[in-house]
């Protein structure tokens, strides 16, 4: 048995959007608070009667949106206390990606797999001697079991690099699930977070929306649940950029160690599309 197990909660959205792409959000969660942790979301939605809706970010709404404040501030305090780790991945259009073959049609999984592999710093979580070990769990996987087979024994196969091998960490293929979340709260909660982060980076709820001369109601209400997310992550990080990646100012260690982090993900041979950023739009 490894000497430390972790859960991790993961969540997509808008594989294009007006500015930036392919969202991708997580949570990671020490195998043993599971039970705490969503005990303590459910509570929440009992106190407040959401007994068989879903929080997601589209369901936000005027008659709802103060409800959704105080679930952000549940959900970072959790964070707060180290009881949680939160990720985000985007890509940004301007940066123009060439794709292989064997790449087109199979974003989904490989870029689930470079969130996996690098968000979260799993090779840091470790001190010298320890091993670990984490579930993955997907929602709602929309591809077919013979990809989703294939993508469990590509992920699974990290195991065996010698960078993970030195860090004693693993992934087994049978840990790696898609789930739905309507059951997980951890889930909810990944996907109220990304949510706002992709509406205010591509401006859903910031700009109005022709033929209309104002923003409505709905998009006002999600814009008050956005400030609450990011007063919450400027209380951890004064002056948060999100719209780039997190920094490393103490060394990779914090790949891991930070309890919030973004990661703009740029591939190695992307082209640079001055044409495609807001200035220009």
């Amino acid at each position: 048995m490894p000497d430390k197990s972790y859960i991790i909660y993961c969540d997509e959205s808008d594989v294009k959007g007006r500015y930036y792409s392919n969202f991708y959000g997580g949570a990671l969660i020490e195998a043993r608070n599971r039970e705490k942790i969503e005990a303590e979301l459910q509570a929440f939605k009992d106190i407040n009667n959401i007994f068989d809706g879903e929080l997601k970010w589209q369901n936000v709404t005027p008659h709802y949106k103060n409800k959704y404040i105080a679930f952000v501030d549940l959900v970072f305090d959790i964070v707060a206390r180290g009881d949680l780790k939160l990720r985000i991945m985007f890509t940004q259009n301007m940066y123009v990606p060439h794709l292989e073959d064997y790449q087109l049609g199979n974003g989904y999984f490989l870029l689930y797999y470079q969130f996996i592999k690098h968000a979260f710093g799993l090779r840091y979580c470790t001190q010298d001697g320890e091993t670990a070990s984490a579930q993955i769990i997907l929602d709602n996987v929309p591809k077919n079991s013979i990809e989703f087979d294939e993508f469990k024994e590509y992920l699974s196969s990290l195991s065996s690099f010698p960078i993970w091998r030195r860090a004693g960490f693993s992934i087994d293929k049978s840990a790696i699930a898609g789930v739905d979340s309507k059951k997980h709260n951890i889930m909810q909660a990944v996907d109220v977070i990304l949510g706002g982060m992709n509406s205010r980076l591509n401006e859903k709820h910031t700009k109005v929306i022709p033929p209309a001369k104002r923003r409505s109601k709905r998009a006002r209400a999600k814009d008050e649940v956005y400030k609450k997310i990011k007063d919450r992550v400027f209380e951890l990080y004064p002056r948060f950029n999100i719209g780039i990646s997190t920094g490393t100012q103490n060394g990779h260690q914090d790949r891991f160690g930070h309890p919030y982090r973004h990661w703009l993900f740029i591939p190695n041979n992307a082209i640079r599309d001055k044409s495609k950023t807001k200035k220009n739009k």
